[in-house]
């Protein structure tokens, strides 16, 4: 049996991912807030695919539902989880004119508390490496942390939530060197994927058809990416943006070139 523990995992990309795993050969627990119907058609979904699924509601601002969750994931599939997507994110606007310890606390907690505290309990579980053909460790576990491109091009926007980002990406090179070689902890940087709630489709065309690739990501290049992490055992400690190069693509006076 291999375990596996996704946030968010009743919609979105957290629903894309989950189906992954499962076509991987995982099954899953899946995690959700308020999405509870959809995570239970996920589950449905991958149980017609011959994997156990187990869904599991949690508010990932509340720390001692956060604690519960990890222990309850175990216990629903029977064992240890070896494979940890921390999916579920808050993304609220503010400004450093407009944040309140609110929205600060609200990012903080979803994006940054959570899924430290599900990678500590990732941690305690006593998984152990096994070894290779040619006697080398191979990791027993991974942690796939959901990023964003943007840590890779710091704006003033959205204050809060990138902050938390950066500090989850810092938490993926630090845990990396911490875990290794037990559990391997990596990180998925999305840009334009699927449509936010607050955009407009011509908004949205837009965003994607301004990267470097004049395109977006879909769910498959995102699935694509946590594939290759888990097929990569020599991997640890990065940063896999699936963007269409956004991250690169922003316009400064350094690379506006000569009159």
């Amino acid at each position: 049996m291999k375990g596996s523990l996704v946030t968010g995992a009743g919609k979105r990309l957290g629903r894309a991912m989950a189906l992954y795993l499962a076509s991987r050969g995982y099954d899953v627990a899946l995690h959700c807030a308020s999405s509870r119907d959809e995570a239970m058609q996920v589950a449905d979904d991958i149980r017609a695919m011959g994997r156990r699924a187990e869904v599991l509601q949690a508010d990932l601002l509340d720390e001692t539902q956060t604690l519960d969750l990890f222990p309850a994931a175990c216990d629903a599939l029977g064992g240890p989880i070896v494979c940890l997507v921390n999916n579920a994110s808050i993304f609220e606007y503010d400004s450093i004119h407009s944040a309140t310890r609110q929205s600060w606390d609200r990012h903080m907690e979803s994006n940054l508390r959570a899924p430290f505290l599900l990678t500590q309990a990732m941690a305690q579980q006593g998984l152990s490496p096994t070894l290779d053909s040619a006697g080398e460790p191979l990791a027993a576990g991974l942690i796939v942390n959901m990023v964003d491109q943007r840590v890779r091009k710091l704006t003033p926007e959205f204050m809060t939530y990138t902050l938390a980002k950066m500090g989850l990406w810092t938490l993926t090179q630090t845990a990396a060197r911490a875990l290794a070689p037990v559990i391997r902890v990596n990180a998925i940087g999305p840009g334009p994927t699927l449509r936010g709630a607050r955009q407009s489709e011509a908004h949205f065309a837009g965003q994607r058809g301004a990267t470097i690739l004049g395109r977006g990501a879909n769910p498959e290049d995102v699935t694509a990416a946590l594939g290759y992490f888990l097929d990569a055992p020599a991997v640890t400690g990065q940063l896999l943006c699936v963007d269409g190069g956004q991250h690169l693509g922003w316009v400064t006076p350094d690379v506006l070139g000569p009159e």
